[in-house]
């Protein structure tokens, strides 16, 4: 007969909440490790009600999506946690906001509407914004051409497998060139593919294309992650959760 563990099972989750979140500075080197053992000690800091899975070893309901890759910053990282109590969205935002490092800065905090699917789902491209330091724009605009005429785009990018070729050029739904003197911008919308092509990738491919490298460093900071329409807009996966609540305080006004 199968163990059980020992005492009551864990409070259900009542409440689901949808965080956006900005890792910026220093924390950009920070792996996706690192923030999600920061995320949960400030959780814990923060006193949010959390819920926890059944089991031997209970862990806290949090779903991470689409974490960007180590050395990037972004605007636009999301989370989903479930709670055992109800919870005012804004006040978990500040408390959880307040017990975070500088560098880990919570920009907004919703309830997940009921039957509007999974925040996952809502997700299939990123924009990214590539500053190229020592590079530019009109060299960077020509380069931008090049790629976007290339019908396939093959770099070596490494994986938990070993190196691996993969068309770089497939994914990338719109590019372009824009920046100072002395430092092009790349700003790019790619989608979301297996495995994932990254700033790197893309600046791969350019060096591919154009021979295009830049003397220093690129610096990547993802704008937006969300689902890409016909426009080639990349939508706020959080807005169907906003518009759901602004009907139901509209219906309760109502009444």
């Amino acid at each position: 007969m199968a163990r059980q563990p020992e005492g009551p099972p864990p409070p259900p989750t009542v409440q689901k909440l949808r965080l956006r979140y900005a890792k910026r500075g220093p924390l950009r080197f920070a792996s996706h490790r690192d923030l999600a053992r920061a995320l949960e000690r400030a959780l814990r800091r923060a006193q949010v009600p959390m819920a926890y899975s059944a089991g031997f070893t209970p862990h806290p309901k949090i779903s991470y999506v689409g974490a960007a890759p180590t050395g990037a910053a972004s605007e636009a990282e999301y989370l989903e946690i479930g709670l055992a109590q109800r919870c005012d969205p804004e006040a978990v935002r500040v408390a959880l906001d307040d017990s975070l490092p500088p560098g880990i800065d919570v920009l907004e905090c919703v309830e997940a509407a009921e039957g509007g699917g999974s925040l996952a789902d809502r997700i299939d491209a990123t924009r990214w914004r590539i500053e190229l330091p020592g590079i530019e724009s009109a060299e960077l605009e020509s380069a931008v051409a090049a790629l976007l005429a290339a019908g396939e785009v093959t770099v070596a990018k490494r994986t938990k497998n070993g190196l691996r070729d993969v068309d770089a050029r497939a994914p990338i739904a719109s590019a372009s060139a824009g920046g100072a003197a002395g430092c092009a911008i790349l700003h790019v919308v790619v989608r979301q593919v297996t495995p994932a092509v990254r700033p790197d990738d893309v600046v791969a491919a350019l060096a591919a294309v154009a021979d295009l490298r830049p003397p220093s460093p690129p610096r990547a900071v993802r704008e937006a992650q969300g689902r890409l329409d016909d426009s080639g807009t990349v939508a706020d996966p959080l807005g169907p959760d906003r518009a759901a609540r602004a009907r139901c305080q509209g219906e309760h006004a109502a009444v």
